[in-house]
């Protein structure tokens, strides 16, 4: 079977694309690389022995998916591509909106055309909001989002949600928590482009010698150490939660079905406890210092996973550890800028 994977060039896509050959699928991706490096494909054609399907265009765009599906007999579609950093989302609303929103309903318009009902949406722990009480369950109140992108992925769950009560679609949306680490061969990572945005590549690129330092945005939270604290998923974890997301979805004998998954370890650690396991574990001592809070930035969030274990049969087997070796691992066989 062959699965659509949009934006399966970025960070969790292309390590996701792995997890899908693995189980025997075959993803065919597309992505326009505005946030990811055509030398993933590389990479992955490394890993996996053979070069991988691909087209290169716009989300926004329903030609490229009228062609994608005429020319593959695509059976399901795992949607990532989006845009995904929560301070750029609070200095450019209407790109969030335009393209968070416009592709998916594009997607969606399409998908319809030609009677694929499969599908799997990239959402985000940060569709709860500040929460009044961590764990998070699929139960908690969605309140109101701290940022624009985490509101995108809130309006995109209420389409998808509306979509699925009155048309034959069966959807299941993944509600991430803060994915981190890498393939463990070392070959694929995450690459932002330009500055990152996110906490990992802040550190592994100041590890390198790439950055003089990292910010910590706020130690004076109401936490333990005073910085916030998120559920740190290794990225493949994540890339098997949705294969185990598509195999239920298979299996789902409902013409109009639609579900929400929390999927993160069931652990919070705060950013210091994130900064100095990645010193321990891979023996360094990577400078940083501290900054005043991020807009938008929620104090502490964790997730509790029961629900993926019992209806998808998975949860995370990799340890935060696990997840920054892998990650210095990957940042260590690059080239330096």
């Amino acid at each position: 079977m062959k699965i659509l994977v949009t934006g399966g060039a970025g960070f969790i896509g292309s390590h996701t694309v792995v997890s899908l050959t693995e189980a025997g699928l075959t993803p065919v991706i597309l992505d326009n690389f505005s946030n990811s490096n055509p030398e993933v494909l590389a990479g992955l054609e490394k890993i996996l022995g053979f070069p991988v399907i691909f087209y290169e265009g716009d989300c926004n765009d329903p030609g490229i998916y009228n062609r994608i599906f005429t020319e593959h007999e695509i059976g399901g579609v795992i949607h990532f591509a989006a845009c995904k950093a929560v301070g750029e989302s609070m200095e450019r609303p209407l790109m969030y909106y335009r393209n968070n929103l416009g592709s998916l309903m594009t997607l969606l318009t399409v998908m319809e055309q030609h009677q694929i009902r499969n599908l799997i949406f990239s959402s985000s722990c940060t569709v709860y909001g500040e929460p009044d009480t961590v764990p998070v369950t699929e139960q908690t109140p969605v309140k109101e989002a701290s940022s624009v992108y985490g509101n995108t992925k809130q309006i995109g769950e209420e389409i998808l949600r509306d979509v699925a009560s009155v048309m034959p679609f069966s959807i299941i949306s993944l509600r991430y928590f803060n994915p981190v680490g890498a393939h463990p061969s070392g070959l694929i990572g995450e690459l932002p482009t330009g500055v990152p945005n996110n906490l990992v590549p802040f550190v592994t690129q100041t590890a390198a010698g790439i950055r003089e330092s990292f910010t910590v945005f706020g130690n004076d939270y109401p936490t333990p150490d005073g910085t916030c604290i998120r559920d740190y998923i290794h990225v493949m974890d994540l890339a098997e939660a949705h294969v185990a997301a598509l195999s239920h979805l298979m299996k789902v004998n409902q013409e109009k079905y639609y579900d929400v998954f929390n999927v993160g370890t069931g652990t919070g650690n705060s950013v210091l406890e994130v900064v100095n396991t990645f010193d321990r574990v891979n023996n360094l001592n990577v400078p940083h210092r501290f900054g005043p809070r991020r807009s938008g930035d929620v104090i502490a969030i964790w997730g509790n996973v029961d629900k993926s274990a019992g209806v998808l049969g998975w949860k995370a087997r990799r340890s935060l550890a696990d997840a920054l070796k892998d990650a210095w691992n990957w940042q260590s066989r690059l080239p330096k800028p």
